[in-house]
């Protein structure tokens, strides 16, 4: 991987990182004060989801 590849990652993930907040800013709001309820071993379970998922896409894409 090059550097170039890492900087259009990045991008990517702030592209979609701004989706939700730009299209629906009231649901957003409503979708982080929901997670900022959760406990700490919820938020980690999450996290790890959205970790195996994205290995298991570049693995696929790779």
């Amino acid at each position: 991987m090059d550097g170039n590849t890492f900087w259009a990652a990045l991008a990517l993930v702030l592209v979609f990182e701004g989706l939700l907040p730009f299209v629906s800013p009231g649901g957003w709001r409503h979708t982080f004060q929901r997670l900022l309820q959760l406990r700490d071993g919820q938020l980690r379970f999450f996290g790890l989801c959205s970790i195996l998922v994205g290995l298991l896409l570049l693995w696929i894409v790779a």
